[in-house]
C-alpha cells in the first residue's frame, strides 16, 4: 500500500478549489492550463496552446529576433485576456530554456509581463526537470520502485529519476527539437547524413550523464511533452507500435523520413502541421536517449511541466511549499546553527510587523523572503568567516534551489549579501529586479538589525523595543536600563547608523523610561 503524504492528504480532503492557472513559455510552444482540484484529482477547465518556436528566433549571440518576440507578445495578449480574472497568487508563469539563454532580454520580459498582466518566472533546467517529474508522477498510477521521466522540449531535454513523487536525480541537457532541427535539418531537408550528424550531437550531449541514469533499476520509464507524444501517435498510425515506443520502431520511422526527403513530404497520421518542422530533430534526440540509456520501451504520458507547476502551486497554497523544503535542506547542507537562525528569524519578524505598513512591506512573499534570509544568512560560514555574507550570496544565486525561480534566488541573494558591512545600494539596484530594489534594501535593513540584536547568539531582543519607519528613516525606542545593560549592542547600533547613513538611510535612537 502506498503511503499518503501530507500534500496527498490535503488534495484528497479538499473537495474542490478555486481555479489555478499555469502558463508555460516553452522554446517551441506557449501553453496555458487552467484547472482545479476536485477530490484529490487535477481537473482541467481550459487549455490553450500556440506554436511560437521561440528557440528558432534565437541567434548564436543569444539575441531573440523581432519576429519571434512579436509572435510571443501577440500570444501572451490572448492568454492575458483568459487570465484576467485569476488572482496573482493562484497563477504561475514559467519561462524555460530559450528565456534562460536569451541575453539582454530585460526589455522583452518587461513588455511580456505588461501584456500578460503577470510576473514571469524564468526557471533553471534542474527546476524544470523537477516540475516535469512531479507532473508525470502524479498523473500516472503509482509504481513500487524507481521511475525515469524523459521530456524533450524545444530547447532542452530533461531527465528525472526518482521514487513516488520525489525526484532523486535531475538533469537538463542543452538540446531540443527546435534547436536540433535548426542545426541539422535547415530548410526542412532530411537525409541519412543529416540524421547521422544530429544523432552524433545528441550522443555527445548525453555522454556525461548516460551512465548515471542507466545504472538505475527502473520500474517504469515515461516520456512527456510534444515530441514524445507525437512520436507515439505516428508510430501507432504506421503500425510500428501498439502503445509504447521502441528503438526498432524509431529506426524504421527514420528510414521513412529519409525516404520522404523533406519535412513538407511528411504526411504521417498523428503528426500535426505545427509539429512537422521540428519533428526530425526531436526524433534524433529521442532515439539516442533511448539507445544511450538502454531503454527497451518508453511509456507515453500526458503529464508534464504544466501539471507539475500546478501541483507545486497548490502546495504553496497548502503549506507544502517546496521552497521551504529547499531552505531546510540548505540549512542542513551548510551546517547552519539552527538556534541562531531561529533567533534571527524571530527578531526579523518582530521588526517587520511594526514597519510593514509604513514601508509597504505587507505582501505575503515579502515575509517569506525575509524569513528565508534569516534562515540561511550564515551558510557562507561553511566556506570562510571572512566576507561570509558574500559567500552566502554567491551560493544562493548559483546553487540549484528546487521550487525557486531565477528572480527569487537573486532577491534572496541580494538580501543576504547586504545583511552586514557596507550597505551598497547601487549593488542592490543592479542585481535585484527594479520593482523590488527599494523593498530589498528595506528588508536588508531589518535583517541587519535582527542579526545585530542577536550578536551574542543568545536571545537578547528587547521586548520593549518600539520601531517606526518613515521613508528613509527608522526610529528605535529603547529603555535606558536596557541600553546600560547592553553596551556592545549600543555600540553596534551606532556603527550601523554610520553604515546606513552612507546609503541615505537614518536610524534615530530614542530613550524611553
Amino acid at each position: 500500500m502506498t503511503a499518503i503524504t501530507t500534500s496527498d492528504a490535503q488534495l484528497v480532503k479538499q473537495e474542490s478549489s478555486p481555479p489555478l492557472a499555469v502558463v508555460d513559455l516553452g522554446s517551441n510552444s506557449f501553453q496555458l492550463l487552467v484547472a482545479d482540484f476536485s477530490h484529490g484529482q487535477l481537473r482541467v477547465i481550459d487549455r490553450l496552446r500556440e506554436m511560437i518556436r521561440l528557440a528558432g528566433g534565437l541567434d548564436q549571440a543569444g539575441n531573440l529576433d523581432a519576429a519571434s518576440q512579436q509572435r510571443a507578445l501577440e500570444c501572451l495578449a490572448r492568454f492575458g485576456e483568459r487570465l484576467r480574472d485569476i488572482p496573482a497568487d493562484r497563477l504561475r508563469v514559467v519561462g524555460t530554456n530559450t528565456l534562460r539563454k536569451a541575453r539582454d532580454s530585460t526589455e522583452f520580459m518587461d513588455r511580456a509581463r505588461d501584456v500578460l498582466g503577470h510576473e514571469i518566472d524564468v526557471i533553471s533546467g534542474i527546476e524544470e526537470a523537477r516540475l516535469i517529474y512531479m507532473g508525470v508522477s502524479r498523473t500516472l498510477p503509482d509504481v513500487a520502485g524507481e521511475q525515469l521521466v524523459i521530456d524533450i522540449g524545444g530547447g532542452s531535454t530533461e531527465l528525472a529519476l526518482g521514487e513516488g513523487h520525489e525526484p532523486a536525480d535531475l538533469e537538463s541537457l542543452y538540446m531540443g527539437c527546435v534547436s536540433m532541427s535548426k542545426a541539422h535539418f535547415r530548410n526542412g531537408k532530411i537525409s541519412a547524413k543529416r540524421f547521422r550528424k544530429a544523432r552524433t550531437d545528441a550522443r555527445l550531449e548525453l555522454a556525461p550523464v548516460a551512465k548515471r541514469f542507466r545504472k538505475a533499476a527502473w520500474e517504469r520509464v515515461a516520456g512527456a511533452s510534444g515530441t514524445i507524444r507525437s512520436a507515439a501517435a505516428v508510430l501507432m498510425g504506421l503500425g510500428l507500435s501498439k502503445r509504447n515506443i521502441t528503438v526498432a520502431a524509431l529506426e524504421e520511422l527514420i528510414e521513412q523520413m529519409v525516404a520522404a526527403g523533406h519535412v513538407d513530404a511528411l504526411e504521417f497520421a498523428g503528426l500535426s502541421e505545427r509539429r512537422v518542422p521540428v519533428f526530425p530533430g526531436g526524433i534524433a534526440i529521442l532515439i539516442e536517449v533511448m539507445k544511450e540509456l538502454r531503454i527497451r520501451e518508453l511509456e507515453v504520458t500526458d503529464g508534464a511541466l504544466r501539471e507539475g507547476a500546478l501541483y507545486d502551486l497548490f502546495g504553496r497554497l497548502s503549506d507544502e511549499d517546496s521552497r521551504e523544503r529547499t531552505i531546510r535542506a540548505m540549512e542542513q547542507r551548510y551546517h547552519v546553527d539552527h538556534e541562531q537562525a531561529d533567533r534571527v528569524e524571530l527578531t526579523a519578524m518582530a521588526l517587520l510587523d511594526q514597519v510593514a505598513t509604513d514601508w509597504k512591506l505587507d505582501q505575503p512573499f515579502v515575509r517569506l523572503l525575509l524569513g528565508w534570509g534569516a534562515r540561511v544568512h550564515e551558510i557562507g560560514l561553511d566556506i570562510a568567516h571572512s566576507h561570509y555574507h558574500r559567500h552566502s550570496a554567491y551560493l544562493l544565486e548559483h546553487t540549484d534551489m528546487p521550487g525557486f525561480h531565477r528572480n527569487e534566488q537573486r532577491l534572496l541573494s541580494c538580501l543576504v549579501g547586504a545583511h552586514r558591512r557596507k550597505l551598497s545600494e547601487p549593488f542592490l539596484y543592479a542585481h535585484a529586479p527594479k520593482r523590488w530594489a527599494k523593498r530589498v534594501i528595506r528588508l536588508a535593513i531589518l535583517l541587519r538589525l535582527a542579526v545585530l540584536f542577536n550578536r551574542s547568539r543568545t536571545y537578547t531582543f528587547p521586548d520593549a523595543l518600539k520601531i517606526s519607519a518613515q521613508r528613509r528613516k527608522l526610529t528605535l525606542s529603547l529603555t535606558q536600563l536596557w541600553l546600560d545593560q547592553n553596551p556592545l549592542t549600543l555600540a553596534d547600533l551606532e556603527h550601523e547608523a554610520d553604515y546606513l547613513r552612507s546609503s541615505d538611510y537614518d536610524i534615530e535612537l530614542q530613550v524611553i523610561e
